[in-house]
Parts: C-alpha cells; structure tokens; sequence
C-alpha cells in the first residue's frame, strides 16, 4: 500500500466516524439520516442514465440490502440515543466481524485459523469490556443492546452489497442503484412517524443532513477507490481507525467520559478487527475461514 493510499484511508475513516457523530449530536436522528439519504437519493437517481443496469440475478440482493440498511440505521439511532458514541461505535464496528465469523462457522461449517481465531478472542474481550463498564449494561442498557444488533445488520448489509457487486460485476452501477432505492423506506418512516413535524424539523437540520451526505458518500468512495489501488485486506484493516477517531470525536468534542479502560478497550477491539482483515486469504479474497464447497466459500465475503 502506497502512503497516498495509505492516508486517503485514514481520511476515510475520519470521515465515517464523523458522520456517525453528526447523527449522534442530532436533535433528531431520524429526520437527519431522512435528509441524509434524500441527498444521496437524489445523487443516484441523477446517475444512473450514466450507468449499466445490474443483471437480474444482482436484484433480490439490492432488495435484501435496502430491508437490511433500513433496520441498520433504525437501530443506529437507537444506539446514539441512549449510549455514548466512543462506546456504541466499537460495540458495532467490532461486533460486525464477531457475528459474521459466528455464521460462518455455526452454520457454514467454517473452521478458524489460528490468526483469526486469536483476532475474534482479541475483540470479543473488547467488546465485553466497553459491555460491562460503568457506563454499559448498568449505566445503559438499551445502547448495549442495540449497538450489537446494529453490527450484526452491517454484517448483512455488507455480505449481500458483497455479493451484489460480484454478481453485477460493476461496483460502481451497482451501488449507484442500491442508493437510487436504499432511502426510501426511512423516508416513509419518517413522514409516518413525524408527520406535519417532519418538514419544519428537516428545515432545521438540511445543512447537517446535506454535510453528512456529503460526508458518508466520500467515505465510501475513498474506500472503494483504494480497494482497487491496494490490496482490500490492506485497506479494511486501515479503514478501521475510524473506532479510534470515534473515541477522540466523543471525548474531544461531546466531552464524553474517557478513563484507562475504556481506551484500552477501543485498543484491543481495534486491534482484533485489523488482525482479522489482515488474516484474510488475499489470494481468492475470502475471510480465513476454511469452508468446504465452492459455493459456500464463495459467498464468505470480506466485511
């Protein structure tokens, strides 16, 4: 990995870790992911008389993407509105690899790696760690619990965007697609739930929906541009920074509560997560996970 790519990660992990703090300092959650994805909808819709269409085959996974990001972003706002940012956000990002590899070996039959398996010890005491602080399950409950449901549909999400984007054999039309729908049911929601408020509350919060827009969009596209500058195991592992800068944004600037443990908990599940990104198999581009039958291996994708 050259040091321009190198750094373009770590902006965009910069980048993903400050969107979620935006929606974390929103009055509002929900009408702020409403205005956000109103923006990258309308950025979508816009290309695709540029783009290809994905074939028939990618389209049940566009859809299974969509019901998935809708309950990710649900239970997203869910997390923020009752745990601490530099608390749900290692609990999400961390759990998402931790759950996937639990699939992967409970119900594909996988086995483990020595490396992987040590990554997956790494970030479990992490995660049980930031679980079971002062300010966890007794302090708050209902983030603790949301926070796992939410990197357990980040796993999902990203396996069936994986598997999509293979299908489709064009990354770039086929996520230009997914987010030509991806928005619409939490823009249903919202106008369901906050009716007549809905508009004068998206009026207060259009330039931090539209930063954020901005914001995540860019995030993804650093990352996908360097997936094709170096290799993805590289770049994933880099990418995770982003639970660091979480830490630094909810001490620094929500003057969240920051002592020994919880930085050394963000240190060992950070740490965990790049080893099992790096542990990958970078020859077929699969998870360290031995799992017999080609076809099962080949829809172990990377996170």
């Amino acid at each position: 990995m050259s040091i321009g790519v190198f750094f373009a990660v770590l902006c965009a992990a910069l980048l993903h870790a400050r969107w979620n703090a935006l929606v974390k300092v929103s009055v509002d959650r929900l009408v702020l992911l409403t205005v956000l994805k109103i923006k990258t909808t309308i950025f979508a819709v816009a290309s695709i008389p540029f783009i290809s269409t994905p074939p028939v085959e990618a389209w049940p996974y566009i859809a299974a993407s969509v019901a998935i990001h809708t309950a990710y972003f649900l239970f997203l706002t869910i997390s923020y509105r009752f745990g601490d940012l530099s608390q749900v956000y290692p609990i999400s990002r961390g759990a998402a690899p931790l759950l996937f590899a639990g699939i992967a070996v409970v119900v594909l039959g996988a086995t483990l790696e020595f490396q992987a398996s040590i990554a997956l010890l790494l970030i479990s005491c992490g995660i049980m760690s930031l679980v079971f602080s002062e300010k966890g399950a007794t302090g708050q409950p209902k983030a603790i619990g949301a926070a796992p449901a939410t990197g357990c549909f980040i796993a999902g999400y990203t396996v069936a965007e994986g598997a999509g984007a293979r299908l489709s054999q064009d990354a770039l039309s086929y996520i230009l697609w997914l987010n030509a729908f991806n928005g619409t049911p939490i823009i249903l929601i919202a106008t369901a739930l906050r009716r007549r408020e809905l508009v004068p509350q998206a009026k207060r919060v259009w330039k931090m929906g539209a930063l954020s827009a901005i914001i995540s969009l860019a995030a993804y596209w650093i990352v996908l541009w360097a997936s094709t500058q170096a290799p993805l195991a590289l770049v994933a592992a880099v990418r995770e920074a982003s639970i660091v800068y979480a830490l630094l944004f909810g001490v620094a600037f929500l003057k969240e509560e920051m002592d020994l443990r919880k930085v050394l908990s963000v240190f060992v599940t950070l740490s965990g997560t790049a080893l099992l990104r790096v542990s990958r198999d970078r020859k077929a581009d699969i998870h360290p996970f031995q799992v017999k039958g080609s076809k099962v291996r080949g829809f172990i994708l990377a996170l």
